[in-house]
């Protein structure tokens, strides 16, 4: 199988590489060589030939993109639908990357693949008009929406919260924020189930289970050795940003399950990423 990674220097782009590489053809995108905002990404695309494209190139700076709506949704609404394009015209699958952040959020609501879409923050509603986008183009679709990822490398949640309680000896740490804690090679196992399935369609790929981000943050120094470093729960009103996160924005994985495709528990994961790190 030949596969076409998009941004493939990224957090999610580095480990899908190193998950398929060892048994597929690979070829890799990425900024500037290759911005799939622009409309000439369709025909080189188109050229290539692949026989599945994975989009995990987006613009994920959530704060700055209330400040910089069109070059948001540039990279996270047209993208795909050039991406999407280029696949209809030479007859490759698109899996398109979304995010848990499509959902409104309503505290002690948990939402499925066709639950309705609520995105509130820019980010947000340039990822459902990439979903929205891509849906338009092409048949031949996976949607995988994904939540609080993190996986090799420094920028992510658990590394920054490390850095943090490190540098200060105490954290405070929003505790009223839900969802679920993804790995990012277990989301790239579960993509190559799910390709192989051939069924197209929405998904939730998420570890299983939830939580807050101060459970999340506390889980993480304890096993990170730092236990002893004082933690604050604080809502999120004390923790004020120029996009404000969903709530409770957790996702279930019911789809993916009737296929017999789960993630195990976000705490198993976690636990993982630690002995790897």
């Amino acid at each position: 199988m030949h596969l076409l990674i998009t941004g493939s220097r990224g957090q999610l782009g580095q480990t899908l590489h190193t998950h398929f590489s060892p048994a597929h053809r690979v070829t890799l995108w990425s900024r500037p060589e290759h911005d799939i905002a622009d409309p000439a990404s369709a025909d080189a695309l188109a050229a290539l030939a692949p026989d599945v494209v994975i989009n995990a190139a987006a613009w994920t700076d959530v704060d700055k993109a209330e400040s910089a709506p069109d070059a948001a949704f540039a990279a996270n609404a047209l993208g795909p639908k050039y991406l999407a394009e280029g696949c209809a015209r030479c007859g490759a699958a698109l899996v398109q990357i979304s995010s848990n952040e499509v959902f409104a959020g309503v505290p002690g609501h948990f939402y499925r693949e066709y639950d309705e879409l609520g995105p509130v923050t820019v980010y947000a509603r340039s990822k459902a008009a990439g979903e929205r986008a891509a849906r338009q183009v092409l048949d031949r679709l996976y949607i995988v929406r994904v939540a609080w990822l993190y996986g090799p490398g420094s920028s992510n949640f658990p590394s920054k919260i490390v850095a943090a309680a490190d540098k200060y000896g105490s954290l405070r740490v929003v505790a009223d924020e839900y969802g679920n804690p993804t790995y990012a090679p277990d989301v790239a196992a579960g993509l190559e189930q799910l390709i192989a399935s051939g069924r197209y369609g929405i998904y939730h790929l998420i570890n299983e289970g939830c939580t807050s981000r101060y459970e999340w943050a506390a889980q993480l120094l304890r096993l990170r050795g730092r236990g002893d470093v004082p933690l604050t729960p604080i809502p999120a009103s004390e923790w004020p940003r120029p996009a404000e996160p969903p709530a409770h924005a957790v996702l279930v994985n019911q789809a993916a399950a009737a296929l017999g495709i789960r993630l195990r528990p976000w705490q198993e994961a976690l636990e993982e990423y630690i002995c790897n790190g």
